[in-house]
């Protein structure tokens, strides 16, 4: 059914064959077939074959058809009009042929490839061969076309190239060809899944799919009309028995097939826009998938009511953007996984995104379109054009679900692969190779690779088996020497064939895309080896092709090829691409044209040195120099928009500097010009004019004829009959003749596409658009320098036309050597090969020609095509990226060996430089370059004007300053001011205006760049030093050259805070959840339930306690609490009995086994077997990893985490303490700052002889205080700029330096003039604080000099000593600081160099750890998935234990039921017994009576149904019809009756008997129940036994596997290498006193478990004589104890046969106590049997002393009191209490009812009397009421209106009615009808009306 939102669903369309019935003769030939026949007959559908518009059958012998000939009016007519020779098949052949198509097809049926493959097309008698052509070999591939890379097996690929299918052998390179069957190319390829056939969709007007068997690739089966124009994917289902395909535009039909019945099953419109993949649900044959442009769709083959149907669903993107869908797979669970344009994956359910799924921080899975997805081995591979093959984990995706509003889940790949830089992949196929996981990609950049995705330490590499050119071939030139190609095209390589051996020699990559390509004629090198290049941005390369094996061989020089290139010369004469290059006839001048519209002239002898260049009115396409047959050299230029010019060649000026000369441009040249007008719609009206005569002059001659046979036969009136006859005639043709056609000239030129030239000034051209199906002969006008180019219109002054050319123009054209042939490509990709005469430069002989399609049809336009230098060669290069190399047909065969030889390498080519390469698109051309030389000149000539101006005012503001300074000399009153020199105030004014306005627009111009740069700067902060934590800092020693520096310490690493949970960590499993939770938590529930109860049972009772207690109640609780106070005794009794059993079975129990062993002895050996002391070496192949050292990769980043913890720890804190440092020699070189200055103050009171030299103070480096680096001023920026303006000087424009030299460097450089200033408020505060021993040095005023006193003398002899001192002092205190903090230093240098140490190790192991956690997150997957499947086993083992262990306790507590039944039943026996008494004479009869077995039938469940009652009943009666079979087999002979008491028995004894016989069957009857629930357990216990044993078995296979896997994980740990660094006392393996070279077999051990090792070997050996001790000693203990047990066992045997009879099982106190000790002093008496004795006789006599003879307590002691007996008791009291209670109620019922009666009575009584008293009123008034009619019946004789009204009423009533009726049929009839609706029932509006009245 259809979709309700699904427009272009239709169901399935008619699949009836679709012929068109309009193919052309030569389509149809192509298409003929006459299938082989092996084993039955097979008739075809003959179907009509029609020609189509516009062609002629080239089987018809005689053809109007005539050649163009000399001038226009030659052209003949008839070959223009369409033709049609249509063929019927009769309709009853047409039946017998469907008939036949409908029978099964032969298994063993083929058809006739020969007849299938499309063939050349040759003109009629031509004798041209078919074999004009023939393919060799295919130099290309078309990469960019969906899925055209395919294997058939491990070395044979398959790939579409035009119309051809290649066959490559992928280890030989031979290529196989199979032509297509339409001639119009081949859409699609597809491989069955058993690689048994393929298939071949065609393209074409309802083109064939053609299905080959392999390997004999014959044609198995062919499937018709399934499409318009061409295929665009065909897929095979999984089993490979249906076949989808959808087509391309216009249709997109998607069609499945069962092909090999030739029979389409289902068709349906795909989509309405383009439609790129197909596939079948390899899980589900009835799903398929169908993907395009900007949708996804899902269908299903569901059947229906009509039958089977494709139901299409599409796929809705909702919030995410609607994308192109290329790559997409199939799920097991019906999603769908597809990519994006993006590179996101889009998981589909339901025909809805669920999520997107995309990498970690909303990164996309690939850079680009997903362009595969496919499922293998449980991965999901996907295949983007980023280049990446990603492995994604299969079960994540499968699982993933949205968890945010964004609808991204973020997942991370398992392994990735890429494959190279510009690799574009567009699909992957798996290569079946045994063991390995090959796969063959394709590359939409032009290659074909070999991929290895085992993602192991031995994966390959990708290989590049296959190179090609992606994209179009824009150009091909071939070697005018040796059968060389070149070839180039936009994905930017120079490539370089030898078609003669079929082998690529070399290629060359540049920046830019190539365009245009010639090989160096031989003029110009005699070698053939240089190649012209023109290119997209404008440059020219001449590439030089050399042998490399000619040149020197250098050792250790990498593979020689075959060929190589080298650039030899650049340079850039054009600013758009390069379109055409030619040389002069000559070689003396290069041509290069471009799409700016100039032509460039070389001169070739002078290097290519420019001449100049001309400029076209259009672009250039094509540039031709004339033939040597010219006089004159000329060259050709044609331009695109229909000009077509002539220029001669270029004046050669010699030797002259072209230093002055401004440009290239040569304005001086006479250039002819053509200007192609259209003149097609001329010819054709030429061509109308021209028939439309000949046909008048065969009418004209028809009359002629006619009139003279009329006037022959009939005279005069003859004649006058013709002439009105012609009359009328000639009338009717003027009415019917149609109009000749109008003169059309299109708006746009039609494109010029090539030309050539024919004779001197003369030329042919080839158009393109309207224009196209002819060849235009044309002539240039004289030469007129004054024309205009523009309004210049010429006309060809010939044309041929060219058969089936209308719509598919020639492209391009060469000629072979004598110009006899001449080759064409078409735009069709077809090749056409016209056959000329000698000398015919008007192509007279343009007639003949062979014709075939090669490249595709529709975008495979032969860009170039060439032949080679001997014509036996050609080859063309398509726009669909093919190069084909074909085989002119000639005589002389070619030889298989044949090779190109690649010429020599030039003399010195190996020391030669090569030149610098253009390589930026922005470079200045030829042409730029001079002129932007001469604008630079210019601007040098204004520069210096300037200078020039700015030295003359100079000059002036000298001498106006010499004028201030004259004016300053003079005195005050005679100075001018400074504003008089203004000569106008506001002059000065507006100049500080101007000068802030400037400031402030140069702000706002430099704001953004400002903004810029502190961006900038920002995050370079962010990235480079916000991360650090300590940068480095170098502290240097102040006496020596010792110094230390810090760690560069950054932010710790991930691991050292990453912890993800560890694979040994398993989560509780369900079992253990329900352990902890489940039982809890119904408890819980219980107890929430029961305490609701209770609290109900509370209140009750509370109500109850309150109520006053009647006397009956309390006689039935005296008898209960009586009776229960005997029942209690009686079950204490029992309940000792029971326990003391308990007691005895539990020590049996105990009772240690033959085998037993102590649980504490077994632990002990465990802990001795895995401490005992060996070391099991890791490298040892049955070493076993105990479980807690298994590592996987969490653990392993744990460690290295820890690793990373500590060593940053390490560093932290020496980088603390080395900044400790740093400060203190801040703090020491304040200090010293200080007590110089002290010491400076001290020395100039001293006399100069007395002083010390002052010791110079510590400088500070800028290394020890980096962070001041970050400090800049303006002087700093000022720096920086100036090093900068002068390092730019120095180099050159191109290379700029980055960054600072060093520490200090650059504008991070400490601000000059500041390097010394350390001085902080600390060392102002030090520096007062040292002043103060200057305070007593006296400062004397300047007075005159006197001598001084001796007393001044004497203080000044004390001042100098005290100063003397304090200056040694202070010189002693700086020399202490200084070595002190040396000796700090040099201690903390000693510790760093020991923690230098260390760090290099950890830095070795985190190499090491970081190598394992890559190796173990390789095994991570496969170890997850068997850890997993340990747990699942696990767990399910538990769980299994579990449910063993609830079954166990369940079989204890029926077993317990059961013995408990058993015991009730015993107790009934022994208290009927009881109850009989002794010597009761009935006592038999009772007992018989008691245990009579009779048939029972169970009680029916109350809440059951009737079928379970019915079953029940069944069931009963069987098992009371068994019972009953085993009383009457069991019973005895004699019968007696059990309905009747005997005389003479106590009837209640009889009664009982009768009521315990019930209660011994209900016993029996449970006791049955419990034994069945218990055999049911049984075997459940055993089922569950078995499945424990199977899942110990599987789990001990997964950990076997599991430990495998770690072993194997731990050899290929052992692997890696690991550094350790040894001195040589700790090598203690030598040979012969000396250390061995080689220790490959060395053992590296620590100290301590060597140790270990050797004390554990004293220890064993003293443990092994101690246990040897301790076993003799057990030894004698155990037999001791084999005694003891042999003694104990024979006097429990003589003690349980004695106690036997009498019942000893259940004693009194007294019988316990004696058995007890008698048994416990057995164990040390010698004479059992004496005590035994005396036992038994003591036990007979206290019981005859008691009993009066010998019972059995057990039964005496259950037999206290008449449970039954009581009961009755109880309950008969309760019954009559309650029945007369009962009799009371109802008697006050009585008195109460008997009331009411006498109440009734009266109230009846009351009745009566009114009603008689209404019946004699009614008397009266009836006699009343008739004597009023007698009187006045005369007044009422005519009709009464009561009457009226009521007949009116009864008379609407019917209507009303009758309306109903109908309403009801019309209801009824509605009804029946299926689908009907049921309406309420219809009133009318009386009906309505009349309702409310009746109310």
């Amino acid at each position: 059914m259809k979709e309700p939102d699904d427009q272009d669903t239709d169901g399935e369309k008619s699949v009836t064959s679709k012929s068109d019935g309009r193919k052309s003769l030569r389509s149809s030939k192509s298409e003929s077939r006459s299938p082989v026949q092996e084993d039955n007959t097979f008739l075809e559908d003959d179907t009509d074959e029609t020609f189509t518009e516009g062609e002629g059958s080239y089987l018809e012998e005689d053809s109007d058809e005539e050649r163009l000939e000399g001038s226009l009016s030659s052209f003949q007519y008839d070959d223009l009009q369409s033709t049609s020779v249509p063929q019927q098949t009769p309709a009853p052949a047409v039946e017998e042929a469907e008939e036949e198509v409908k029978k099964k097809i032969s298994e063993s049926f083929f058809y006739d490839y020969m007849e299938l493959a499309s063939m050349p097309f040759v003109t009629l008698d031509s004798n041209i061969p078919l074999d004009l052509l023939t393919l060799v070999h295919s130099f290309g591939y078309d990469c960019r076309k969906r899925a055209n890379l395919q294997l058939l097996d491990d070395s044979i690929a398959i790939y579409i190239a035009g119309n051809q299918l290649i066959f490559l052998n992928l280890k030989t390179k031979e290529q196989i060809y199979l032509r297509s069957s339409s001639g119009e190319g081949i859409g699609i390829i597809g491989v069955h899944p058993h690689k048994t056939y393929f298939t071949v969709a065609e393209k074409g007007s309802f083109p064939d799919i053609i299905i080959y068997e392999y390997p004999s690739l014959r044609p198995y089966r062919i499937l018709r009309d399934g499409t318009e124009k061409g295929y665009a994917y065909v897929d095979f289902n999984y089993s490979g028995t249906l076949l989808a395909s959808v087509g391309s535009n216009p249709d997109y039909t998607l069609t499945i097939w069962n092909w090999k019945e030739e029979q389409p099953i289902l068709r349906t419109k795909a989509f309405s826009q383009e439609v790129f993949k197909v596939t079948f649900n390899p899980d589900n044959e009835e799903q398929l998938t169908t993907s395009g442009s900007g949708h996804i769709k899902f269908w299903e083959m569901a059947f229906t009511f009509t039958g089977l149907k494709l139901q299409g669903s599409l796929g809705r993107f909702g919030k995410t953007t609607t994308t192109d869908i290329e790559g997409y797979m199939e799920l097991p669970d019906g999603k769908v996984l597809s990519g994006s344009e993006w590179g996101n994956m889009l998981l589909w359910e339901g025909g809805l995104i669920k999520v997107e799924l995309c990498r970690g921080t909303s990164k996309s899975c690939h850079n680009g379109p997903i362009n595969q997805i496919m499922l293998y081995e449980g991965e999901v591979i996907t295949v983007g054009s980023d280049g990446y093959v990603r492995i994604w984990d299969f079960e994540t995706i499968d699982t993933a679900d949205i968890i945010d509003e964004t609808g991204l889940l973020e997942i991370e790949p398992i392994n990735e692969l890429q494959v190279d830089k510009n690799v574009n992949l567009f699909s992957m196929i798996k290569m079946n190779e045994t063991g390995n996981n090959f796969w063959l990609a394709q590359d939409a950049n032009g290659a074909i690779w070999k991929l290895d995705l085992s993602f192991s330490n031995i994966t390959q590499d990708p290989e590049c088996l296959f190179s090609f050119h992606s994209g179009a071939i824009e150009a091909v030139a071939v070697s005018p020497l040796t059968y060389l190609m070149a070839t180039t095209a936009l994905d930017c390589s120079v490539r370089i064939y030898d078609f003669a051996s079929k082998t690529p020699l070399a290629q060359m990559k540049f920046k830019q895309g190539g365009t245009a390509l010639v090989w160096v004629p031989r003029m110009v090198n005699f070698t053939g080896a240089q190649i012209i290049v023109g290119f997209e941005d404008g440059v020219v390369r001449i590439l030089e092709l050399y042998d490399p094996k000619g040149l020197t061989i250098f050792a250790g020089r990498k593979k020689i090829l075959d060929a190589d290139i080298q650039l030899k010369q650049v340079f850039k004469p054009h600013t758009a691409c390069v379109t055409a290059l030619a040389y002069e006839r000559d070689g003396e001048i290069l041509a290069t044209g471009s799409k700016d519209q100039t032509v460039f002239f070389f001169e070739v002898e002078r290097d290519y040195k420019p001449i100049g260049y001309i400029n076209t009115p259009g672009p250039v396409c094509q540039l031709m120099w004339s033939p040597m047959s010219h006089p004159e050299s000329t060259l050709l230029i044609i331009c695109e928009n229909g000009y077509i010019l002539e220029a001669p060649l270029p004046t050669i000026k010699q030797e002259e500097d072209d230093h002055d000369v401004v440009s290239y441009e040569i304005k001086d040249m006479c250039i002819k010009c053509f200007h192609f007008s259209s003149v097609k719609s001329k010819i054709l009206r030429l061509i109308e004019i021209e028939k439309r005569e000949r046909q008048r002059e065969l009418k004209e001659k028809i009359r002629e004829e006619r009139r003279n046979k009329l006037a022959a036969e009939m005279g005069e009136d003859g004649e006058k009959e013709f002439q009105e006859e012609e009359e009328e005639e000639e009338e009717e043709e003027e009415e019917k003749e149609e109009p000749l056609p109008e003169i059309f000239i299109p708006s746009t030129p039609s494109p010029i596409l090539c030309g050539f030239y024919s004779e001197p000034g003369k030329f042919w051209v080839s158009l393109g658009d309207y224009d196209s199906g002819f060849l235009y002969h044309c002539e240039f006008p004289p030469c007129d320098e004054s024309s205009d180019f523009k309004e210049q219109k010429d006309e060809p002054i010939d044309a041929r036309y060219l058969e089936d050319t209308e719509d598919n123009p020639i492209q391009a054209i060469t000629f072979n050597i004598n110009k006899v042939m001449m080759f064409c490509g078409m735009k069709n990709g077809a090749i056409r090969v016209y056959v000329l005469n000698q000398n015919d430069p008007s192509l007279t002989s343009l007639v003949d020609y062979w014709h075939f399609n090669m490249h595709d049809n529709n975008y495979g336009c032969i860009k170039s095509i060439a032949s080679s230098f001997d014509d036996r060669f050609l080859v063309t290069a398509g726009a669909d990226g093919n190069i084909f190399v074909f085989n002119i047909f000639s005589e002389f065969m070619l030889r298989k060996d044949m090779k190109a030889k690649v010429p020599s390498p030039r003399f010195g080519i190996e020391t030669e430089p090569i030149p610098e390469d253009i390589e930026d698109p922005k470079a200045y051309s030829i042409e730029n370059a001079r002129r932007k030389r001469e604008h630079d000149k210019l601007m040098k000539e204004v520069e210096e004007i300037k200078a020039r101006k700015r030295e003359q005012i100079k000059a002036l503001r000298n001498e106006f300053c010499k004028l201030l300074e004259m004016n300053e000399e003079l005195p005050k009153h005679m100075q001018f001011k400074r504003t008089d020199f203004d000569v106008d105030s506001q002059i000065r004014a507006e100049m500080h205006r101007k000068t802030a306005f400037k400031i402030q627009q140069v702000e706002k111009e430099l704001a953004w760049e400002k903004e810029k740069h502190e961006l900038g700067l920002m995050k370079l902060k962010n990235r480079f030093r916000d991360p650090l934590e300590n940068d480095t800092i170098v502290v240097h020693a102040i006496l020596s050259d010792h110094k230390i520096s810090s760690y560069r310490l950054v932010q710790p690493s991930k691991y050292s805070k990453f912890k993800r949970a560890s694979q040994s960590e398993r989560k509780p499993s369900k079992l253990d959840r329900f352990e902890k939770e489940g039982p809890g938590r119904k408890d819980s529930q219980r107890d929430a339930g029961g305490s609701v109860t209770t609290q109900e049972e509370s209140i009750i009772e509370k109500g109850k306690k309150f109520r006053p207690k009647t006397l009956s109640e309390i006689m039935v609780e005296n008898q209960i609490e009586k009776t229960r106070k005997l029942i209690l005794k009686a079950e204490r009794a029992q309940l000792k009995i029971q326990q003391r059993k308990k007691e005895w079975e539990e020590l049996y129990k105990s009772k240690p086994g033959d085998n037993y062993e102590d649980p504490k002895d077994l632990q002990a050996i465990k802990e001795a077997q895995v401490y005992m002391g060996d070391f099991n070496l890791k490298t040892a192949p049955d070493y076993k990893i105990p479980e807690h050292m298994r590592i996987n990769a969490a653990k392993k980043e744990e460690e290295l985490g820890h690793l990373d913890s500590l060593v940053h720890g390490n560093k932290r804190h020496m980088n603390k303490c080395i900044l400790s440092l740093r400060d203190l020699k801040v703090a020491v070189v304040e200090e010293i700052q200080c007590l110089v200055q002290e010491l400076k103050n001290i020395q100039s009171t001293l006399h100069i002889s007395k002083h010390i030299p002052i010791p110079k103070i510590p400088q500070i480096h800028p290394e020890e205080v980096p962070e001041k680096r970050f400090q800049y001023d303006e002087e700093t920026l000022l720096n920086f700029k100036q090093q900068q303006m002068k390092s730019n000087d120095e180099k050159s424009p191109g290379v700029e330096e980055t960054g600072s030299g060093g520490p200090g460097g650059g504008f991070l450089k400490l601000s000059s003039g500041k390097d010394g200033d350390l001085t902080t408020r600390d060392s102002i505060s030090r520096s007062s604080k040292a002043s103060t021993f200057s305070l007593d040095i006296p400062k004397y005023m300047e007075f005159e000099k006197a001598e001084p006193t001796d007393v001044e003398l004497e203080i000044m002899k004390r001042d100098e000593i005290k100063h003397v001192y304090m200056q040694q002092y202070l010189v002693n205190r700086i020399k202490e600081l200084v070595v002190t903090f040396d000796a700090e230093l040099r201690l903390l240098r000693h510790q760093k160099l020991k923690l230098d140490t260390q760090m290099k190790l950890s830095d070795l192991h985190h190499v090491t750890l970081f190598q394992e956690i890559l190796l173990l997150k390789n095994f991570e997957k496969q170890e997850n998935i068997l850890q997993e499947r340990v747990n699942s086993l696990d767990k399910e083992e538990q769980y299994m234990q579990w449910k063993i262990n609830e079954t166990l306790k369940e079989m204890e507590e029926k077993k317990n039921e059961i013995t408990k039944l058993q015991e009730q039943e015993k107790a009934l026996y022994a208290g009927f017994q009881a109850a009989i008494g002794e010597n009761n004479k009935f006592a038999n009869f009772l007992m018989k009576v008691l245990k009579k077995k009779i048939k029972r039938v169970k009680k029916k469940e109350v809440e059951g149904d009737a079928d379970e009652d019915e079953e029940s009943e069944e069931s009963s009666e069987e098992e009371s019809s068994l019972e009953s079979d085993e009383d009457e087999s069991e019973s005895e002979d004699e019968v007696f009756d059990d309905s009747i008491c005997p005389t003479n028995c106590d009837v209640a004894l009889f009664e009982l008997a009768l009521q315990l016989r019930e209660k011994r069957l209900d016993i029996e009857e449970a006791l049955v129940e419990e034994k069945k629930i218990v055999d049911n357990l049984k075997k459940e216990y055993d089922t569950l036994s078995k499945k424990v044993k199977i899942v110990a078995t599987n789990l001990n296979a997964a950990e076997e596997a599991l430990e495998a896997y770690q072993r194997e994980k731990q050899q290929r740990l052992n692997e890696l290498l690991v550094v350790i660094p040894l001195k040589l006392h700790q090598i203690e393996y030598v040979v012969f006193g000396e250390i061995p070279s080689d220790l490959s077999g060395t053992l590296v051990f620590s100290h301590h478990a060597l140790r270990r090792l050797q004390e554990r070997i004293r220890e064993l050996q003293e443990e092994n004589s101690k246990q040897q001790k301790l076993n003799k000693e057990w030894r004698e203990r155990r037999k001791q104890l084999i005694r003891e047990k042999r003694e104990m066992t024979k006097t429990i045997h003589k003690f349980g046969y004695m106690a036997g009879p009498y019942g000893l099982e259940v004693v009194n106190n007294t019988a316990v106590s004696l058995l007890s000790f008698s048994i416990s002093r057995s164990n040390g008496e010698e004479e059992e049997s004496l005590e035994h004795k005396e036992m038994e006789e003591t036990v007979r006599q206290l019981m005859i002393s008691k009993f009066g003879r010998v019972v059995n307590l057990e039964a005496l002691q259950t037999l206290s009191v008449n449970t039954t007996l009581e009961e009755l008791k109880i309950r008969k009291l309760r019954k009559e209490l309650a029945n007369a209670k009962e009799m009371k109620m109802w008697e006050e019922k009585i008195a109460q009812m008997r009331w009411e009666l006498m109440m009734k009575t009266k109230e009846h009584t009351r009745k009566l009397y009114q009603m008689n008293d209404l019946c004699i009123e009614k008397k009266k008034l009836d006699s009343r009421l008739n004597t009023l009619q007698n009187q006045q019946g005369n007044a009422f004789q005519g009709p009464r209106e009561a009457d009226v009204v009521a007949r009116e009423k009864v008379t609407e009533l019917i209507q009303l009615q009758a309306e109903r009726i109908s309403a009801l049929k019309e209801e009824i009839a509605l009804l029946r009808r299926k689908g009907g609706l049921i309406l309420p029932p219809i009133q009318s509006p009386r009906e309505k009306e009349i309702q409310p009245a009746d109310l």
